[in-house]
């Protein structure tokens, strides 16, 4: 009986022994297999009859699931790529039972450099309003870069992106917004937008992006119909609280006044077109629309009232200066800092408004050489905001020809009818003219042919200075110091209402002095006592 039992536990240890050898298999599918930049989940099978564990020194590989028993589906998930070049990491398979391991090779591939757009072609119109003409395009890249625009798509220009690397050349997206300025002519514009990588690297791909612009309206120049066209596109890009009705003939217009054979200076050919026009209380951020060049026959424009004025700094640009026939023209309260050179085409000018603007100096193109048919200045309240002393302030943007060294006396030389400076930063001392040749004396000759001018203006030797001019204002600047003679017996001084408009100062100058001249007449006797055939004006006791 007991050999019978040693002999089946002889033959169970054989059947055990030959059957472990047979479980204890211990294998994974594959040793080592390759994976793209952009990483992702690789499906490998570990098959053991024990249980084992699975695990790595890399980061960027994890295990799912990391342990198991028997055969078992393993995702190996591989984390994105951070750089150009390729990395290589080891998952170590363990047999918990027999410490045997096994190795699996994971290589994956660095980065090509490359510049990939959302968008490689972008059509755009040629007109939108100033805050709307943009667009976005979303760039991938793994290479910071510059948006380079051709020289001559000056219409196109971008603004400053930032692209994030700061974990290496992993393939990022930023966005780049292109702003687009209207496209005035009959042709259709392209530009070939190149993004150009800031490293000297090679690309493996390089998008580049065209942007097609629409042509403008033709406006028929010359023509009736041309300036209706015009009109309404102005209108239009101004944004104008009053907008004319365009199935209405031009006649019924508001603030709009067509050329009659019965005016003085009409043609044949300008008859029934634009002779004025008025644009008041609009909202614009860029120089006068292109469109106004088209008003070939206008005599007098006007542009007044934009939004936020004070908050703006604009140029004029150089289509209203092809207007050559405009005798009268008014662009205030619009947000201007500069006039451009080119304004000086505008010969027959007679009447030019440009205040309630931005001006830190005075304009270099407004000389009498420029416009010889001038007779009417207006550069008042140039003032962004009111300081009154301009020694506590450390603004520098406050307009008003706060830049202006010293009194621009060449406004005076200029001997308009009307010059009005009011209500800005002028500082100083109003200039005499003692040592200035060029500025003459009253003559006695002069005296004795016109019996209204006194003969203080030879036995003083006064200047004789805008003898021809009939309003002048400098009234709350920041001047000081003496009035001069020329000033104070100045043959229209009592015309200018001088203690309302041209003697009252305000605050203080940028050195610290008090804005007052210091021998500011108290009332206008002293005048009439030497003007004998004008009439004083009664005194509100009186």
């Amino acid at each position: 009986m007991s050999r019978v039992i040693l002999f089946f536990a002889t033959v169970a240890l054989l059947v055990a022994c030959g059957t472990d050898k047979t479980d204890n298999a211990f294998t994974t599918e594959g040793i080592e297999f390759d994976v793209e930049a952009t990483g992702g989940v690789v499906t490998k099978t570990i098959t053991s009859s024990n249980r084992w564990i699975a695990s790595t020194d890399n980061q960027w590989i994890t295990v799912s699931p990391a342990n198991g028993h028997s055969t078992t589906e393993c995702n190996f998930i591989i984390d994105s790529a951070l750089t150009t070049t390729p990395r290589r990491g080891v998952v170590i398979i363990e047999n918990i039972d027999t410490w045997e391991q096994k190795e699996i090779v994971i290589n994956q591939k660095g980065f090509d450099y490359s510049i990939e757009l959302s968008e490689p072609e972008v059509k755009v119109a040629n007109y939108d309003r100033f805050d709307s003409r943009y667009f976005d395009v979303t760039v991938k890249s793994n290479i910071d870069f510059e948006v380079d625009i051709p020289d001559n798509a000056g219409w196109l220009n971008s603004e400053r992106h930032t692209l994030d690397l700061n974990r290496g050349a992993r393939p990022r997206t930023t966005t780049v917004r292109f702003k687009w300025d209207i496209n005035t002519t009959a042709k259709e514009r392209l530009a070939e937008v190149v993004f150009r990588p800031k490293s000297d690297v090679a690309l493996a791909h390089q998008d580049k992006l065209s942007v097609t612009q629409q042509a403008a309206e033709p406006i028929i120049p010359d023509t009736r119909a041309g300036d209706s066209v015009a009109l309404l596109s102005i209108s239009r890009t101004l944004q104008t609280m009053a907008v004319w009705d365009a199935s209405q003939p031009m006649d019924l217009w508001d603030n709009v006044v067509l050329w009659d054979k019965s005016m003085e200076g009409c043609t044949e050919s300008n008859v029934g077109r634009v002779r004025s026009a008025e644009f008041y209380f609009f909202n614009i951020k860029e120089p006068l629309p292109y469109e106004v060049r088209y008003l070939t026959a206008a005599e007098s424009l006007t542009f007044f009232g934009n939004t936020n004025t004070f908050l703006l700094s604009l140029e004029l640009g150089d289509d209203i200066a092809q207007l050559t026939q405009l005798k009268r023209l008014t662009i205030g309260s619009y947000g201007l800092t500069s006039l451009p050179s080119s304004l000086a085409a505008l010969k027959n000018l007679e009447f030019l408004d440009v205040g309630s603007n931005n001006f830190q100096k005075v304009p270099e193109v407004l000389t009498k050489e420029n416009f010889p048919k001038l007779r009417t200045l207006i550069l008042n309240a140039n003032q962004r905001s009111v300081v009154s002393d301009l020694s506590n302030t450390v603004r520098t943007d406050l307009g008003g020809f706060m830049d202006e060294p010293s009194f621009p006396e060449h406004l005076i030389k200029w001997d308009l009818d009307t010059l009005i400076l009011s209500v800005n930063y002028l500082q100083g001392t109003l200039p005499t003219f003692e040592d200035d040749p060029s500025v003459p004396y009253y003559t006695q000759e002069e005296i004795d042919a016109v019996d209204s001018l006194p003969q203080i203006l030879v036995d003083r030797k006064i200047k004789k200075v805008m003898p021809s001019c009939k309003r002048f204002s400098i009234n709350f600047n920041r001047l000081y110091g003496r009035l001069p003679d020329w000033l104070l017996y100045h043959p229209a001084l009592d015309m200018w209402v001088p203690q309302s408009l041209v003697f009252p100062q305000e605050g203080r100058a940028k050195d610290g002095t008090l804005a007052i001249f210091e021998n500011e007449p108290a009332n206008m006797d002293y005048y009439y006592k030497e003007y004998t055939t004008k009439k004083k004006p009664m005194s509100d006791e009186e």
